[in-house]
């Protein structure tokens, strides 16, 4: 290919390479024009500039080398450098749209990681409220419940002395009246209710009955 197609190769390096062409292809041909005849002619024939023809070829071949460097020069490279500088301006925006969208998605990354982080501290702290909620809400039932049963296990207390008190009136009342009965039928006289009453509580108490 006459040019490359990389894009580091800068088209004022291009520019500057065909003087360097031309000035060696001029040196070449002085070279050659400076060999003699003879020596030419018998290694290579078509170098034998002592005919006509083979210097008309050399004078011909560096006109039209000369006028496609002026071509070239003027409307080709020109053309090809600026070609050059537009796939260098495209990929250098590419470049830059790349690196902005990997702003974007950087900056995309972070904010659904700060979300994220968000979100699990919200729901840590409901999941907490709910927590304290459930111990309010069940230790006042314990404190209701613990009340209620207070309040029958006194109740149930009161009841029980209040049945002993009637039991141990209603035994009183029976062993005194028996116990009158007795003494009555004895001796035929009714007893002192006094002497009686301290008797029946003195039997009382001596087997644990108050």
């Amino acid at each position: 290919m006459l040019f490359p197609k990389r894009v580091g190769m800068r088209p004022a390096s291009i520019m500057k390479l065909f003087p360097r062409i031309v000035s060696l292809a001029g040196a070449g041909l002085a070279a050659s024009l400076m060999l003699p005849a003879a020596a030419m002619a018998a290694g290579m024939p078509q170098l034998d500039f002592s005919t006509p023809l083979t210097i008309s070829q050399v004078v011909w071949g560096s006109i039209i080398f000369a006028v496609l460097y002026l071509v070239l020069s003027r409307s080709g490279l020109p053309l090809v450098a600026s070609v050059l500088d537009e796939r260098a301006a495209k990929i250098s925006l590419d470049l830059e749209g790349a690196h902005a969208a990997k702003a974007r998605a950087d900056a995309g990354i972070a904010e659904a990681d700060q979300a994220t982080a968000k979100a699990r501290a919200e729901a840590q702290a409901a999941i907490s409220a709910a927590v304290n909620e459930a111990k309010k809400a069940a230790a006042i039932q314990a404190e209701t419940l613990n009340a209620r049963l207070e309040k029958q296990l006194a109740d149930s207390e009161a009841q029980i002395a209040s049945a002993r008190a009637s039991a141990m009136s209603a035994l009183r009342q029976v062993a005194t009246e028996t116990a009158s009965t007795v003494v009555a039928r004895l001796t035929g006289v009714s007893p002192d209710a006094t002497r009686l009453n301290g008797a029946i509580n003195s039997a009382l108490a001596a087997r644990g009955i108050g």
